[in-house]
Formats: structure tokens, sequence, C-alpha cells
């Protein structure tokens, strides 16, 4: 028996970071927006002849054969993995992932890897847990690697695909989906990697530490984060494409008042040439600090920003919004 399964990564569109335990606590009606997008992420699980377990990353160039038991869980050569495995009690297999997603994207390649595993192991394993209890384990067994909190939106793009709300109140995170064309949004969207990598795991605890001590700023900002969401939801369903980019600028403004590092140089300068060559709006995936950029141009001009961005040096990402989530073959 062999299992493959992929999973989606994501733009996301506003609400992010306002999503980690306990932020939207502190924010009624707080919400993120995302659209999930074709670059996966993939685990493949084959036999082995014998009861250990082989990780294998393509991405990273790293392998590790290890005994079926505790070590699992305490290699640090592929945290992540290793503890998964050890998680659902797997034993005599070789698993294999990667991403098509540079590293350090901003588009939670870490979260679709995630799901996609957790999607393989459940089903080669034979436990059948439903898809809300694969997005817990990928959700706490993620934070216990990467030693922060997590945020709670990036694994249900990755789980269930679309364009959606998630909405984030007390006792309750729910996925809504959105009245959306996929066509007309994607469209209307150039994606790219700048070439620097980011580091959102710190750029999030530090905004997240300065939110739970008090500062007003940082409250302030996440109040304006999650009205623009508010704002650009309402703008997608009803398909007012220029107001979408008008919050999108806003988003991005207000996500570069959080912290000095949200923005680098090379960001404002594709940026700048973005707007330059007709784009409307453009802001940084994920937590920022590097990654990738997302732009949002009226059709007829993101052929022009497309080639704008990569005069800059911007590694461009074809993509198409994927209706499909995790994949299991």
């Amino acid at each position: 028996m062999r299992i493959t399964a992929s999973a989606p990564t994501r733009i996301d569109l506003a609400g992010g970071t306002i999503d980690i335990w306990p932020l939207y606590l502190f924010h009624p009606g707080a919400q993120t927006l995302n659209a999930a997008i074709s670059l996966r992420a993939h685990a493949h699980i084959e036999p082995r002849d014998d009861d250990r377990v082989a990780l294998v990353s393509i991405d990273t160039a790293r392998e590790v054969v290890l005994p079926a038991d505790d070590q699992l869980r305490t290699d640090p050569t592929l945290p992540l993995l290793g503890r998964l495995a050890h998680h659902f009690s797997a034993r005599g297999i070789t698993l294999t992932t990667r991403g098509e997603s540079p590293a350090g994207a901003g588009i939670a390649g870490s979260s679709a890897l995630n799901i996609a595993v957790c999607g393989a192991l459940n089903a080669w394993t034979g436990r059948l847990a439903p898809p809300e209890t694969l997005l817990e384990i990928a959700r706490d067994i993620e934070a216990q690697v990467i030693n922060v909190p997590t945020g709670l939106q990036d694994y249900r793009p990755a789980l269930y695909g679309g364009v959606a709300a998630v909405e984030l109140g007390p006792g309750a995170v729910t996925r809504v989906g959105l009245d959306v064309d996929p066509s007309e949004l994607q469209r209307r969207l150039v994606l790219c990697y700048t070439g620097e990598p980011r580091n959102s795991g710190t750029n999030n605890w530090e905004i997240t530490k300065r939110h739970i001590d008090g500062d007003t700023h940082v409250f302030d900002c996440f109040e304006r984060i999650r009205d623009t969401a508010v704002g650009m939801r309402a703008a997608l369903v009803a398909g007012h494409w220029d107001e979408v980019a008008r919050q999108l600028a806003t988003e991005w403004e207000n996500r570069k008042r959080l912290a000095p590092g949200v923005t680098t140089t090379t960001i404002d300068a594709l940026i700048a040439r973005a707007t330059a060559a007709g784009g409307q709006a453009a802001k940084v995936c994920g937590a920022g600090g590097g990654g990738c950029l997302v732009v949002m141009a009226p059709p007829a001009r993101t052929s022009a920003v497309r080639q704008a961005l990569a005069a800059g040096g911007a590694r461009l990402l074809d993509f198409t919004i994927e209706t499909d989530g995790l994949r299991l073959g």
C-alpha cells in the first residue's frame, strides 16, 4: 500500500495575526480572509521491510531513519515529521515530503505540509480521524515544534480549499466559505517571492507579547485590522473589486504599523514598481519581513505588474485559486 496526500497553500487577504489565541478574544468580530492556491505541499508514504520510520524532506535535503519509539518525538533532524509520525504511532514506513512554494514564503507552506502529512498518516494508520481533529493535531504539534503559539487560519485553507472567512470568537472558530468567483479574484492578483525568507514565529510572537502586555498601539492596530477584514469581506462578496483593492492597501498600512520589521527596503521597492505599473494595492503575505508579495491590479494591468516585479528581481509565482483542500490518493 502507498499513500499520497497534498494540501494547498494560501494567500492571506486580511485579518492575519489576529488569529493567534488569545488575541482575537480581545477584538469582538475578529476574522481572517484567505484564498487557497495551487502551490501545494505533498506527502508520500510507502512501506519498509522493517519497523523503522524513515523521514525524508526533499526541500531541505534532510533524511533520517529512526526506531518507531520515543526517538521519533525527540530527534531534531525533522522535528515536525517525527512528532507527527510518533503521534500517529506509525512504523515500517518511509515518509517523504516536498513543497511547491519557496522556503519562508509566508503563504503557509508549513501548515499545508502539516495537513498533508496528517492526512497521509491518518489514512495509513486507518484512524479515520475527522477533518477538525486533524486540524487540532496539526496546530498543537506545530506549536510544540516552533515553541510559540500558532495562528488558527492557515490549516483551514489547506484542509478545505476555496476563498473563505475564518470567524474567531470565544469557544468557536468557524470557517465560512465566501460566494466569490475564484477566477475573477485570480485574474486580479499577482504573486511573487521577494527573495527574502521571513520568520513568522518570531515576528508574530513579539507582537503577541506586546499585545498581552497592554501595548495600546498594538491593540489599536488590531482593531483596525479587524475592521479592514470586515470591509474587505463585504466587498469580496459583492464583487466590488476596486473596494477590495482599497481594503487590501489599508490592511498593509495597518500591518506595517505593528512592528518596524514588517516591511523592508526590498519590499518597498517592489511595491513601488508594481504601483507604477498599474497595481492598485499590495501587501506581504504572512507576518512580513520578507517572503511573498501579493499585488492586486485591474486585469488589463497584471501583465505590466508582472514585468515590473520581475525587473525588480522578484520571482514570479504562477498559481490558480484552489477550490480543493486536502487530497488523498
